[in-house]
């Protein structure tokens, strides 16, 4: 007996002499949200190689750890770094050196904020902009390029609707496409009155300029995407899924990655082009520490704003038009057939009742019932009540912004009248399809700030607090439930559940600390919240 106890004070002397395992960084005393599946909160973690490695109370880490870096949270709020499930990361990076539109109260302001941009940018070879509305203007109707014409007679101008889909042009930009009146073109129109180019292109169309401007140089990508990433840093994105790249573009983010010039995680779709697929399709999604190739991007319509998004009754506001969808239904029809036999993720935007009704056939027709191949539609915007089941019923992600409701709210009834303006941004219905939603910003088309999203998802109201009471409330997410569409379920949406989303063991350490805690704020605090701090794999980036 005296033995035994004498092994036992020996072997418990062994280990409290034994030394606490030495790792890169320890977070200390933080309210930290793990988004696990209980969604736990801890007070520390530590980090190795880029990793978390333990999670638990100050005591439980400090004891069996040391580090060489310590983080004193001192008790604000951690949370998983945010993900935006829908972006546009480089065309944002893109729009940071163009014309900023967004905001301007009319096509005079549009103009002279485009000759006071050539001014000073003399060396442009192209005047680009981009975010107009003319849904924010008093006469609501799309502009004419006259003054374009009159202001810039020898350079080309093409300034992009805040949407994406419809563009004003001058006459130069016209000649150099050769683009003439009475001309079509299926899933696009070039505007036309009486006769005469009016300068409005509408989706498809839009490609027949942007194809004649000049290419891009790794340079280019440096400046846009270096300055992209550090906007993105500073509200708390630590990864973006960039909605439809072409191979070329892939391949130079890629290099900059592996370079040590990009930081930024991103999830890629693939754009619907045939280059992509016959570089892709045939082969693995592609995958590094930074980036994963794996969702092809498919568009099957328009936008609301600019009338493009396909109806199955007519506009509202505008006799007899239904918008249109951007290819023939059996184009989609076999896209989905061919993807369906391979690795990667069919991700098609649809907007209005139309279009979703005819992807979600198509999709389910593919998949043929439950499955976890996460195929998604990208908005779903407007969805007629009796087809919010058929997401469900094959497993189809609805991938949505909430900001977008809060944009749209000021005129959407106007496009589709307060009975079909039910089934709109209806967030809480197509979450309960499948018990998980992930959420993103569509940037630059909306502001990249997630806490944007949280307030627009939570409490249905944009940034001047309108409205009062909140835009169709019944369809306002909980605080747990975007912390977990900005986070884990936005990983999910990206196959990266197991890599980042949560902080917990073995998950890649991208966290953020932030001065407020979304959990517990007032809703006139959300966009006061600040980030104090950005890590990507252990890195601090902000």
């Amino acid at each position: 007996m005296r033995l035994l106890i004498v092994a036992i004070i020996f072997s418990l002397s062994n280990l409290s002499c034994k030394s606490p395992n030495t790792v890169d960084t320890i977070v200390l005393n933080g309210v930290v949200y793990t988004v696990s599946e209980k969604f736990e909160t801890v007070q520390a973690f530590a980090i190795k190689d880029g990793k978390i490695i333990a999670t638990g109370t100050d005591a439980a880490i400090t004891s069996n750890y040391t580090a060489k870096e310590i983080i004193d949270a001192k008790g604000q709020a951690v949370y998983p770094g945010f993900i935006d499930a829908h972006a546009h990361f480089l065309g944002y990076g893109q729009s940071l050196f163009m014309v900023d539109l967004f905001g301007a109260a009319s096509w005079e302001e549009v103009v002279e904020r485009v000759k006071r941009f050539a001014k000073e940018h003399p060396e442009e070879k192209w005047v680009k902009g981009r975010g107009w509305d003319q849904n924010k203007w008093a006469d609501k109707s799309y502009p004419t390029n006259e003054k374009l014409n009159e202001a810039f007679p020898t350079i080309p101008v093409i300034l992009t609707r805040v949407d994406g889909h419809a563009a004003v042009v001058n006459q130069k930009a016209f000649d150099i496409a050769a683009i003439h009146g009475g001309q079509t073109l299926a899933g696009g129109e070039i505007e036309t009155r009486n006769g005469k180019l009016t300068g409005v292109l509408i989706d498809n169309a839009v490609d027949l300029v942007t194809s004649k401007m000049p290419g891009s140089t790794v340079n280019d990508y440096v400046k846009w995407l270096s300055k992209a990433e550090k906007n993105c840093f500073k509200v708390g994105l630590t990864t973006v899924a960039d909605c439809g790249l072409m191979y070329s573009d892939v391949q130079t983010i890629d290099g900059l990655q592996k370079e040590g010039k990009l930081n930024m995680r991103l999830y890629v779709m693939l754009s619907d082009d045939t280059a992509n697929y016959q570089r892709y399709l045939n082969k693995e999604p592609y995958k590094s520490d930074r980036m994963f190739v794996k969702g092809i991007k498919v568009y099957a319509d328009g936008a609301l704003g600019s009338r493009g998004a396909c109806l199955l009754e007519p506009y509202a506001d505008k006799k007899g038009w239904s918008g249109f969808l951007l290819k023939d239904k059996t184009y989609f029809d076999s896209i989905a057939k061919v993807i369906s036999k391979t690795a990667y993720q069919m991700c098609t935007h649809a907007i209005g009742d139309s279009a979703n009704r005819e992807i979600l056939k198509i999709y389910n027709r593919a998949l043929n019932g439950a499955n976890d191949k996460r195929w998604r539609i990208e908005h779903a915007q407007v969805i007629n009540p009796a087809d919010f089941g058929m997401f469900g019923k094959s497993n189809i992600i609805p991938s949505v912004q909430p900001t977008h409701a809060t944009s749209d709210m000021y005129w959407a009834a106007e496009r589709l009248g307060l009975r079909r303006i039910k089934g709109g941004y209806a967030f809480k219905q197509l979450l309960h399809q499948n018990g998980w939603i992930p959420l993103g910003t569509d940037f630059p088309v909306e502001d990249i700030s997630p806490f944007k999203t949280f307030l627009a998802a939570v409490f249905r109201k944009d940034a001047k607090g309108f409205p009062e009471g909140g835009f169709q409330v019944e369809n306002a997410l909980t605080r747990e439930e975007t912390i977990k569409g900005m986070t884990i379920w936005a990983a999910r949406a990206c196959f990266l559940e197991n890599e980042v989303g949560s902080i917990e063991t073995g998950k890649k350490a991208d966290f953020i600390v932030l001065n407020k805690d979304l959990m517990k704020i007032g809703e006139n605090d959300v966009l006061n919240t600040k980030v104090v701090m950005t890590y990507i794999g252990g890195k601090r980036v902000l």
